[in-house]
């Protein structure tokens, strides 16, 4: 079936936000972002989890989304990560999205408050009611502490510009739930669940490791929706102790970042609290790197 979200099928990035002196570093962010274009993603995601989004002010928030507007050109999509907590600010940062030429919101589950599921429902629709941009709502329970349960989904899917959920509660039953009841683009928020996501319909991937080898993604996404299942399966096998280990070093960016200033493209630092990788933590992500063909 054709699925609401089919624009953004493929690899989406939850980019990192590059700090110099605790500074946005807009340089080094269009290097990344033309890092990302030249390995045929299909969209970046600015002021996401990994783009450290809760240590950004409301400047840095859009500066980072409207300069990676402006960079992109129109020659990929740009997904706003403009969700927050507090719903009045998630609907005015998503009315400012919209009018800096967005193509789409990211919409994190409200963190921290715990919402009930009436709660959750009124908060994406408030956002999904602001202006017509899709919503691609990101349910990761793990960073806020309360799951978007499938119900509360696919009630949201009755607003016609609701579109795509990144689903990174690390369930495939909760996943075929929603796409078996709804037209919703689901998109893997777990980089080891691309290929598991897409087997049940899902459609692609928001990925945080292709900051460091996205052409495999991209591959993985174009193999599997081209039938070939055998070099997808492949891909899936080759990705996963990359996704495994260097994600399960640190709380992501912490990794990635890492990754990044070992590949020779440095991001610059961490912003507190995130905090560097200690030795053992390098030694061990440079193992995994190198058997992943990566240095």
């Amino acid at each position: 079936m054709t699925r609401r979200g089919s624009a953004f099928a493929g690899v989406s990035v939850a980019i990192v936000t590059p700090f110099r002196d605790d500074a946005v570093d807009l340089a080094k962010l269009r290097e990344q972002i033309e890092f990302q274009i030249a390995a045929g993603v299909t969209c970046v995601v600015p002021v996401g989890t990994t783009g450290e989004s809760p240590t950004l002010d409301r400047e840095e928030r859009k500066t980072l989304i409207a300069e990676t507007i402006q960079i992109v050109a129109g020659r990929i999509k740009v997904m706003a990560g403009t969700g927050s907590n507090s719903t009045r600010e998630a609907v005015a940062m998503t009315e400012w999205a919209a009018k800096q030429g967005a193509d789409a919101t990211l919409q994190v589950g409200p963190y921290y408050n715990k919402p009930m599921a009436e709660g959750f429902y009124r908060h994406f629709r408030a956002a999904a009611e602001a202006c017509p941009l899709p919503v691609c709502v990101y349910n990761v329970p793990g960073r806020t502490s309360k799951n978007i349960e499938p119900e509360t989904i696919i009630r949201l899917a009755e607003l016609s510009n609701v579109t795509m959920v990144k689903e990174a509660s690390g369930s495939i039953d909760q996943s075929s739930q929603i796409l078996a009841a709804t037209d919703l683009t689901v998109l893997s928020g777990d980089d080891s669940l691309t290929l598991p996501i897409m087997a049940v319909g899902g459609e692609g991937i928001v990925s945080v490791a292709a900051n460091v080898v996205p052409e495999r993604f991209v591959e993985l996404c174009k193999a599997f929706a081209a039938g070939d299942l055998k070099r997808a399966q492949a891909l899936h096998l080759e990705l996963f102790p990359l996704c495994r280990n260097m994600l399960g070093l640190a709380s992501n960016p912490i990794p990635v970042k890492t990754a990044m200033k070992l590949q020779g493209r440095d991001s610059g630092e961490l912003r507190l609290p995130m905090s560097a990788l200690d030795e053992e933590g390098v030694s061990r992500l440079k193992q995994t790197l190198k058997q992943a063909k990566i240095l």
